[in-house]
């Protein structure tokens, strides 16, 4: 594997190691399980946190000069580069879509997937992922995917695992896209770095707009952000500020009934005329990394959160439109302790603890609306949550061969809940101290591959109303405990391939699923639940010039044991969760200035409800082409061409309500072309 110098965007040794990996992947020579697209800063493992390359069995990583000619209207939209990751796009205004993996659907029902941005926990209360529209996709230096329940750094919401978002860290360096394309989208988007000395900056800018593929479907969107880190000059410790702050404003063009959205998908209904939606979130945050003896290396973060959200939406004809509003505040602190040393006996050796804590302060409203005139408040709502937790992990390796990571995590809930129409209060579920086993480990007798298994418990709680003992509850709920294992191997057994093949497993104990559209926000339980499958993915690189990747993922969800209260669920499969997700792309350099590409994605079908009993929908498969071409040393222009088949897809859901009781659709996009510039500075 060769290694070139660190890339000048790079962090200071203390906390980067200052090394870039460029693909192939170097994961399996050095005895991980972690695959790596693109040109990657890594962590050294001599100070710091332990990255989760070094604690972890099922990583992956996509670097920026991949991600970086995506053309995408959302950071959510890249991670389709990821096996194993499945896009739910609702094309309904502010509300875009999301992420979700390891057979968890991307409904919001349960949200199952802990965002973490520059390591900041990005979540909203429910678990969606609104904050993940804050970062720009050019600023970003790499993503990160950690599936699985083996993880102990997080807790809230890292049911299945957790994402990470890392953006440009120092450097001198700046970069500038404008791209123009169908439906009449515009994106401008800059970042900059300035480096001098001691002190690092850097500065983000994008703006983002269109028409939509559908009527009623225009969005704008604004997003800034800033930087500003200092290392000592014998680089013993690091401090740094992060801030950053995003508006949207989107038109919503609503569902349509199954004929319609064949016969015109394009079209929006008349009663969703008013139907709108405008956002702010904010992000501000505290780093601090000090090395605090040859061995031993701390590292902090404090943080604070904002988002605020207005939505009109009417989801049927006969339903009335509602605005909905949130109002979410976020306080917390990270924490890590982590000591290095060599102990005789052992190859390598490190121990780690951590705590966080975070207070949510929350404001959920709504009200039944008439063109946007409200008529009558539906919910009033006040509630805040606080959780707190500690975990300890140890990187044990008897050999150069052997590693293995055992951990344990504890998390306790506290919150006070506030029914301002009804004057009812409650404090949040007694949880108890929710204990979190995990161990993994990796065995790599041969240079070229790597074994692995682990296994975890992770945790979910109710969210909104549903975290407090409401008075329609007889007792405290407990929390859903999730076990889950995998086991696989990790291969590179030339220098132009590398993959993985894994089998995984979870269970929960009984499930809580969000009651989407209940007024006072409750939930349901779901019952005893079964999710496993598998994945392939491999890379190759034929050539320099070319390369050629794939990864498929099949897919089982079951209710093992139904809630009572719908027995008919019993034996079925959970709603909107494909039997598989698969992914195809190349790319291959004509000539010295200009490369092409190419590459599909597509799942199966799914079910809309847990009887599975409304028929299957949403199976789609997209070809989508690109060229870039290199005009001079700095500047580019590219061509980049979606659905090029112009193929049909929907986001499908159903509505029980009375009076609707039918499957409701929304179009994807149809086939689309851009048109783009990069300039280099």
């Amino acid at each position: 594997m060769r290694l070139q110098p660190a890339l000048s965007l790079c962090a200071p040794p203390l906390v980067c190691g200052l090394f870039a990996l460029s693909a192939p992947s170097q994961a399996v020579a050095e005895g991980e399980s972690v695959l790596t697209l693109g040109a990657v800063t890594v962590s050294s493992d001599e100070r710091g946190p332990l990255a989760s390359r070094n604690i972890l069995s099922s990583v992956d990583v996509v670097g920026a000069d991949i991600l970086e000619k995506q053309p995408v209207q959302y950071s959510w939209e890249l991670f389709n580069r990821l096996p194993g990751v499945m896009l739910t796009q609702f094309n309904q205004g502010t509300t875009s879509g999301k992420l979700s993996f390891r057979g968890f659907n991307g409904e919001g029902e349960v949200n199952a997937v802990k965002l973490l941005i520059d390591g900041i926990p990005s979540n909203s209360n429910d678990g969606n992922m609104p904050f993940i529209d804050m970062v720009s996709p050019l600023e970003i230096e790499s993503i990160e995917v950690v599936r699985g329940t083996n993880d102990p750094r997080y807790g809230l919401h890292n049911i299945a695992g957790n994402a990470s978002i890392d953006t440009r860290q120092g450097g001198n360096a700046g970069k500038l896209r404008v791209r123009y394309g169908s439906f009449d989208s515009r994106d401008v988007q800059v970042v900059k770095g300035i480096e001098s000395g001691s002190w690092s900056q850097n500065y983000a800018l994008s703006y983002q707009a269109s028409g939509g593929y559908r009527d009623h479907a225009d969005t704008e969107r604004l997003g800034v952000s800033g930087k500003w880190f200092y290392t000592a000059a014998d680089e013993s410790w690091r401090a740094g500020l992060s801030a950053r702050h995003y508006t949207a404003d989107a038109d919503e063009a609503g569902y349509l009934s199954h004929a319609d959205a064949r016969d015109a998908p394009r079209q929006s209904y008349a009663n969703n005329a008013t139907d709108t939606g405008e956002r702010e979130m904010n992000q501000l945050s505290l780093h601090l990394d000090a090395s605090l003896a040859e061995a031993l290396s701390w590292s902090g973060k404090a943080y604070v959160n904002t988002f605020e959200d207005r939505r009109w939406t009417q989801y049927w004809r006969t339903s009335s439109q509602q605005e909905r509003y949130a109002d979410e505040t976020q306080y917390g602190a990270l924490s890590s302790l982590t000591w290095r040393p060599r102990i005789e006996g052992l190859h390598a050796f490190a121990l780690e603890g951590g705590a966080e804590v975070q207070r949510q302060e929350n404001e959920s409203l709504r009200y039944r609306t008439q063109l946007r005139s409200r008529v009558a408040q539906t919910r009033d709502q006040r509630f805040d949550l606080n959780v707190y937790g500690a975990y300890v992990q140890a990187v044990v390796e008897p050999t150069d061969t052997l590693k293995i990571i055992p951990a344990y995590r504890v998390d306790k809930v506290y919150g006070d809940y506030t029914n301002e129409l009804t004057g009812e209060h409650a404090g949040v579920n007694d949880y108890g101290l929710i204990r979190q086993p995990k161990l993994s480990v990796v065995y790599s007798p041969w240079a070229q591959a790597s074994l692995y298994a682990n296994w975890g418990r992770t945790f979910q709680i109710g969210v909104g109303s549903a975290a407090y003992r409401l008075a329609t509850q007889s007792d405290d709920l407990k929390p859903s405990i999730n076990d889950g294992w995998e086991t696989g191997i990790t291969f590179r057994p030339a220098s132009w391939l590398d993959g993985r093949i894994a089998y995984w497993q979870q269970k929960a104990s009984d499930e809580v699923q969000r009651k989407l559209n209940d007024a006072l926000g409750d939930a349901e339980n779901v019952g005893k639940t079964l999710r496993k499958g598998w994945d392939v993915q491999v890379n190759l690189y034929p050539t320099e010039d070319s390369s050629l990747w794939l990864s498929y993922s099949r897919q089982f969800s079951e209710i093992l044991q139904p809630n009572p209260n719908l027995p008919a669920s019993k034996g079925k499969e959970m709603d909107h969760v494909p039997h598989h997700l698969y992914a195809l792309g190349s790319s291959y350099r004509l000539t010295p200035k200009l490369e092409v590409s190419a590459w599909v994605n597509g799942q199966s079908d799914y079910y809309l409800e847990r009887t599975n009993s409304t028929g299957t929908f949403g199976g789609y498969v997209l070809l989508n082409l690109g060229a870039t071409y290199q005009v001079t040393p700095t500047l580019s222009v590219d061509l980049q061409a979606k659905n090029v088949t112009d193929r049909y897809y929907e986001y499908v859901w159903y509505d029980d309500t009375a009076g609707v009781e039918q499957s409701l659709h929304a179009a994807g996009d149809g086939r689309a072309l851009y048109a783009g510039l990069t300039l280099d500075f």
